[in-house]
């Protein structure tokens, strides 16, 4: 049982890689010839292929903090069981709202996918569909980061509340999850998100997942 929790801790860095990947991958490797110019009403029917990929690519990654939440329960649970049901509530939850961020990129497919069926189409149409459209995805984009982020401040809470890594690192997690929620929430407000505040949590997320995998969680000693 001494073991558990570094192999625990080891087992959700390897997630969190995974996951950080699968991410990277989706968004901005897959889908970035779909938002190129001239925009995804003309490109995403061009890149079905990616589009599909990419939405399997993310409901992976949200099935991934599922994963973590249930691999880090048992040893989340030894120090607040409150905090690891929240954990794992958070997790999906953000299950769901990451499949409704996929469904409205599916939207934008077949949006496209009329408009190239059409001859000739009626662009004041399109173009208001296209608004609609793109609205929907991208208030589902902001609303899976909201949750999201919920989920990572548990984590980082649990971690630097109880020691299970070292504080400073836990910290800065902290720290940077509060400047990505920040920034995600200000298009609520009518604001355009600040992306130089989403970095560090990128950056402490890859930190802390290459920290698990080579010490795992500290053993707490009763």
């Amino acid at each position: 049982m001494i073991e558990e929790p570094k192999t625990v801790g080891r087992l959700i860095g390897v997630l969190l890689l995974v996951q950080i990947a699968a991410g990277i991958a989706a968004n901005f490797v897959l889908l970035a010839p779909v938002f190129a110019e001239p925009g995804f009403l003309t490109n995403a029917a061009l890149h079905p292929h990616r589009v599909g990929l990419s939405v399997l690519i993310g409901l992976l990654t949200g099935a991934i903090s599922v994963g973590i939440a249930i691999v880090a329960f048992p040893v989340f649970r030894q120090s607040s069981r409150a905090m690891a049901l929240w954990f794992l509530s958070l997790a999906v939850v953000g299950l769901s709202t990451t499949a409704l961020e996929q469904i409205s990129v599916l939207g934008l497919l077949s949006l496209s996918q009329a408009y190239g069926q059409a001859s000739p189409p009626d662009e004041n149409l399109f173009q208001a569909l296209r608004g609609v459209v793109a609205s929907l995805r991208n208030w589902a984009h902001y609303t899976n980061l909201i949750m999201g982020g919920g989920f990572v401040f548990i984590f980082y809470a649990v971690l630097l509340r109880f020691a299970l890594i070292p504080r400073v690192l836990a910290g800065i997690g902290l720290v940077a999850v509060l400047l990505q929620l920040t920034a995600v929430t200000m298009p609520l407000f009518g604001q355009s998100v600040v992306m130089p505040m989403l970095m560090p949590l990128g950056l402490t997320h890859l930190v802390v997942a290459c920290w698990l995998i080579a010490k795992g969680l500290k053993v707490r000693v009763a």
